[in-house]
């Protein structure tokens, strides 16, 4: 992921929470205009910014990266919530969701 992709990653992510660049700035313990300045480019956060910024948006690093996810958080929820399931659930589980994938 370039520095462009990661500005676009965390403004789709931030608004899809519903909060302002200047609000989750401030949640992170940041100046105001912290947020606003990576998502325009004009800076990258620092590795321990960037575990803030993801614990804030609930999401793991490798979940901020994955790309192919609109929706990682839940994502996420559903996971912890499978792993919770026996054989026979998954079983279920995997035939529903392969029924609604259908290409």
């Amino acid at each position: 992921m370039y520095a462009e992709e990661f500005s676009v990653r965390l403004a789709r992510l931030r608004n899809k929470k519903g909060v302002s660049a200047r609000d989750m700035s401030l949640s992170i313990g940041q100046n105001p205009g912290y947020i606003n300045n990576i998502e325009s480019g004009k800076a990258l956060p620092s590795m321990q910014a960037f575990f803030f910024i993801c614990d804030y948006l609930g999401i793991t690093p490798a979940e901020f990266f994955d790309i192919d996810s609109a929706t990682p958080e839940k994502l996420s929820a559903l996971l912890s919530d499978l792993k919770r399931l026996d054989e026979n659930q998954l079983d279920s589980i995997q035939v529903l969701v392969k029924g609604l994938v259908k290409k």
